[in-house]
């Protein structure tokens, strides 16, 4: 059964939490409880599978990187969004600012920070962050996500080098509008509360096209959900998205508050939790767990057995 699967995903990564820490550059986010380690598998058959903390609640993060560019494609349209914006591994870390000023070039992808922020003063004048809030309550199918009020006030008395970024961009012509207020608006999206399971749910309505599973009918358009996941799938786990993608081979977004978001097309949604990080700022259990399940499930998008397991078979 896939539960036992999960129950050996879940050994599988918890001798790594060790060898991780948690993220402190945002003094709230060490608060967490490193030893935390849970996930979260529906399918689109309607199984719905966890094992260990999937329901706890935890930041964010980038994994909101996601939401906002679908909003910002449905909003403001493909050419708008990456006209100033790459969709290029940047091979750097998330938070880095050196190709954007050594090279004079505009962010590489909407998946690092300066890239997000730049996305998010696209989206901020078009749609209220409770409109925002709202959406990412239906795309994870959990009325229970809400601003966590001291991880946002952390993240602002700490913004100093995103500000940086963000002032950087519209010196270079990339961000026009109110910096303070894309700003404000990508932190707080970065600042909302979910679940592995909430992940779940995302990574499964993505799996699916756009098209809630749950009868809601579409959610997001088919182009939006096509762009996200090739994002995902190439600029997702920040400087170690390349590697990733070979040996894991999903669509996966992580966040430095422990989670990752990934999908299996046309399978599964997957919700992670694990808040130890690696060196690159992804979940080091959770990486892992993913690896062993595409091992076990054969689900890297190019491995020609995919389509032929089916998972409730698998122990």
């Amino acid at each position: 059964m896939i539960e036992q699967l999960l129950q050996k995903a879940v050994q599988v990564g918890r001798p790594f939490i060790e060898k991780g820490a948690v993220a402190t550059y945002i003094p709230e986010l060490g608060n967490a409880d490193k030893n935390k380690l849970g996930i979260c598998v529906h399918t689109l058959d309607g199984g719905r599978f966890a094992c260990g903390d999937v329901h706890d609640r935890f930041s964010i993060q980038s994994i909101s990187k996601v939401i906002t560019l679908a909003a910002a494609l449905e909003l403001c349209g493909f050419d708008t969004v990456f006209e100033n914006v790459g969709m290029e591994p940047s091979g750097d870390a998330f938070n880095s600012l050196i190709k954007l000023e050594i090279s004079g070039s505009h962010p590489y992808n909407p998946m690092i920070n300066s890239g997000a922020i730049a996305v998010a003063s696209y989206t901020q004048p078009r749609i209220s962050f409770s409109n925002m809030l709202a959406l990412t309550q239906q795309l994870c199918h959990d009325k229970g996500v809400v601003l966590d009020e001291k991880v946002y006030h952390s993240e602002m008395e700490n913004v100093a080098r995103n500000r940086a970024i963000a002032y950087l961009l519209e010196s270079k012509g990339v961000i026009k509008g109110n910096v303070e207020e894309a700003l404000d608006f990508y932190v707080r999206m970065c600042s909302l509360s979910v679940t592995a399971e909430g992940l779940a749910n995302l990574g499964l309505l993505l799996a699916n096209d756009g098209v809630d599973p749950n009868g809601g009918g579409r959610l997001l358009e088919s182009d939006t959900v096509r762009v996200v996941k090739t994002i995902m799938l190439t600029c997702g786990m920040y400087d170690g998205s390349g590697e990733f993608a070979v040996r894991v081979g999903l669509p996966t977004k992580s966040g430095v508050g422990g989670g990752l978001l990934s999908l299996a097309d046309g399978q599964m949604g997957i919700g992670i939790y694990g808040p130890a990080l690696d060196i690159k700022g992804n979940s080091i259990a959770g990486e892992q767990m993913l690896r062993f399940l595409s091992s076990q499930l054969h689900l890297h998008m190019f491995d020609s057995s995919r389509f032929a397991v089916d998972p409730k078979t698998m122990l």
